[in-house]
């Protein structure tokens, strides 16, 4: 019996040190001395198992199983089952999933409807990268989940695994029918719901796969836990993505309606506004649901509330996003925008201090406060791919002096598969692909000891701005990307002559930086061969094309009654509307305008929404382009100056209302100029009566691609390089560094 004792201790021993050929010799000789001893014919085929030996294994457990009846058969099995289910416990605790994974797979021949199991065979199935489609079908585990009474499984292990699926296999079709088999056992849960949120999130922002984070999200709803608001937040911005607008409204609506804080109302309803603009046909409501935003905003400033969650500042300072569609009042929207910006940003800093975040990380590195180096320059954004910022970009980073500047590039929530941001990535010294921690994005960017950081996106993505409300960098600057965002440590906004109003500063944190011609160019446009021609729309070769390629959030009804009143003026005229994004509420909505001012809809032609290439190529068949106010174009306007086409516009106040202004002045051309809503109308019909005056233009046009500061990136990029040296040079003097 002693023998017994010392021999089953050693090889307990041995097995513990990974040696499992001396454990298994040593179980033999214990076996060989009481074969009675059924536990010892389990503990030889477990380490003939780790040992790589399973066919011997097996046979080992057989014979073990030889000579008892039924019943004590069934005893030996739940034996054998305890057994190796604490070894492969043991293993994964040591992360030693290849071990684990044998030991499961055979749990499972022993037995196949062990959920446990079969949930443990998953995790280590993701962990070593090798769960199929195939597997998991084969396994059973939806329909066991289904047979299950709720409340018999561990919670946690059911969560656990519904948030590695959704990581590994987020677009899988078993990841979401695991999530639904699992709602009965995890009603009520927050921890769950949070799970499938930010997978839905993931999969709609990131990776743009909209119909399945709806179907995510609303599974989500199904889990019944509180505070819903969220959920229906999202899945108001994935309907609208995946062009089901009404969807989204009610949505954003019923957002709304849950949402208990003011600021969280403020949020909702900003969501609700965007809803209503992308859709179209919903002006009136869209501007009785503005006038309560801004009252609500106001009201949220005229008492804010001591203590607010960095994320509600953040969703503030978005919410202003809104505000330069509906009106041309800059002095008005800055003021409310600048101080919903200070207390974002008081926000973010405050939350960043509490996880350690040191500022001003920069002024305890003198050897970095000096003339004459290298200047390493960031650009961040998530813009910079296929976006109007990153069509708009790419002059300056072909061009940049290497020698002179050291170019990062951060891209925020990055997802792989964009042409253009690859194109991006390889015309940076460095590129970080990033997710959407502010803080450790931050962290990075002072580690990477950047002197002049860009902000490319502005208010446009809320990961940038904060960011920058972090001030990871010594000198900073939005460019390009949208209006300033009125955030206090943001330094500079670059801007040129014409795009905002002299007086800008008044209303501006942010110091204006105006370059001297303009603040964009670019070396032109790639054009694809058209598609389209004047007898195919019905339209006769003499008639003159009148075109309007704006988003739907552009619309005013106001100016687009002025198109109207240009179309019905020019004799033998017909009216271009691009339906984007919502292509029959745009329909709706100019057939609509078109009755009620007298216009026959006869004379109106929709187009699709072409790939850039090919659109471009189209408007060879337009005559004169209208553009829109309070929100002018941008890109648009750009490529219709870079086809040689005439284009009108209303000049405003704000930033939005002025961008046709500086690129039309900055391509070589004043015609088309208007600053009164009276000379919008005369010069659209001028343009439309005067052939010869739109041919002067075309050739104006044409020749100022070779001439023009707008088409002359090399140029431009030469003054940005320029101003970066001066904002060094000042932040030097300030610092005190130079006497």
């Amino acid at each position: 019996m002693e023998n017994q004792n010392n021999w089953e201790q050693k090889a307990a021993q041995c097995w513990m040190a990974g040696d499992y050929n001396q454990a298994a010799q040593l179980y033999e000789q214990a076996i060989s001395a009481n074969p009675k001893q059924r536990q010892n014919y389990w503990y030889l085929g477990l380490m003939l198992l780790l040992g790589g030996e399973e066919e011997e294994a097996h046979t080992t457990w057989l014979l073990g199983m030889m000579e008892g009846d039924s019943e004590q058969m069934e005893a030996w099995t739940a034996e054998l089952l305890q057994i190796l289910e604490t070894e492969a416990n043991r293993q994964q605790e040591k992360a030693e999933n290849s071990p684990a994974w044998l030991i499961r797979q055979h749990l499972r021949e022993i037995c196949p409807g062990d959920i446990y199991n079969l949930l443990q065979l998953v995790q280590l199935a993701i962990a070593q990268e090798t769960l199929t489609p195939e597997d998991f079908a084969a396994w059973n585990i939806i329909e066991l989940l289904e047979s299950t009474n709720p409340g018999s499984l561990d919670s946690q292990l059911l969560i656990k695994v519904a948030e590695n699926l959704l990581e590994f296999a987020p677009l899988e079709s078993y990841s979401q029918e695991f999530v639904a088999a699992c709602l009965p056992h995890l009603k009520g849960n927050s921890n769950f719901r949070d799970v499938l949120l930010v997978a839905a999130a993931k999969i709609g922002y990131q990776m743009r796969e909209t119909d399945i984070a709806i179907a995510i999200a609303q599974l989500c709803l199904q889990v019944n836990a509180e505070h819903p608001e969220e959920i229906w937040r999202n899945l108001a911005r994935f309907y609208e993505k995946s062009k089901q607008y009404d969807l989204s409204i009610k949505a954003a609506k019923q957002c709304y309606d849950l949402c208990e804080y003011l600021a969280d109302k403020i949020a909702a309803n900003y969501q609700i506004i965007t809803a209503l603009l992308v859709t179209g046909g919903y002006w009136e409501e869209a501007v009785d649901i503005f006038k309560r935003h801004e009252s609500m905003l106001l009201s949220f400033l005229e008492f804010p509330p001591q203590e607010i969650l960095k994320l509600r500042a953040s969703r503030l300072l978005t919410a202003m996003f809104c505000f330069p569609y509906f009106r041309d009042e800059p002095k008005i929207n800055r003021k409310i925008q600048n101080k919903i910006a200070h207390l974002t940003q008081e926000r973010i800093q405050a939350d960043a201090r509490k996880q350690g975040y040191s500022f001003n990380q920069h002024l305890n590195k003198p050897e970095l406060m000096t003339q004459g180096r290298r200047l390493k320059i960031g650009y961040i954004g998530n813009c910079l791919r296929k976006h109007s910022v990153g069509w708009m970009a790419r002059g300056v980073f072909q061009y940049h002096d290497r020698d002179r500047f050291e170019i990062h590039g951060y891209f925020v929530d990055y997802e792989p598969g964009d042409s253009l941001q690859e194109w991006y990535i390889h015309h940076v010294d460095q590129a970080h692909k990033l997710g959407s921690n502010a803080l450790q994005i931050a962290e990075e960017i002072v580690n990477d000891e950047i002197d002049i950081l860009i902000d490319v996106d502005s208010l446009t993505w809320e990961v940038t701005f904060q960011v920058m409300a972090l001030k990871p960098a010594p000198i900073q600057a939005t460019w390009l990307g949208l209006d300033a965002a009125g955030l206090p440590a943001i330094d500079y906004y670059l801007a040129d002559p014409f795009v905002l109003p002299e007086n800008a500063q008044d209303y501006y944190v942010e110091k204006i930086l105006r370059f001297p011609k303009t603040y964009i160019a670019l070396d032109g446009y790639e054009v694809s061969v058209p598609t389209m021609r004047r007898d195919e729309l019905e339209i006769p070769a003499a008639a003159v094309v009148y075109y309007s390629g704006q988003t739907s959030s552009k619309r005013n009804p106001d100016m687009a009654r002025l198109q109207m009143k240009v179309i019905k003026e020019v004799p033998n005229s017909y009216f271009l509307i691009k339906t984007w994004p919502d292509v029959e509420g745009v329909k709706q909505f100019f057939l609509e305008l078109a009755e009620s001012e007298g216009v026959a809809v006869s004379r109106l032609r929709f187009l699709p929404n072409d790939s850039s290439e090919i659109h471009r190529a189209n408007l060879g068949i337009v005559d004169v382009a209208l553009d829109t106010y309070p929100y002018s174009g941008a890109t648009t306007t750009l490529e219709i100056l870079w086809m040689g086409i005439p284009i009108v516009t209303r000049v405003g106040e704000q930033w939005a209302a002025r961008n046709s202004y500086t690129m039309m002045v900055n391509a070589g051309i004043t015609e088309g100029i208007a600053w009164t809503d009276e000379e919008y109308i005369k010069w659209g019909v001028r343009l439309g009566l005067d052939s010869e005056l739109r041919q002067k233009i075309w050739w104006k046009l044409r020749q100022g691609r070779q001439t023009a500061p707008l088409w002359n990136a090399r140029q431009f990029t030469q003054e940005i390089e320029q101003a970066y040296q001066q904002m060094w040079e000042k932040f030097l003097q300030d610092s005190r560094v130079i006497p």
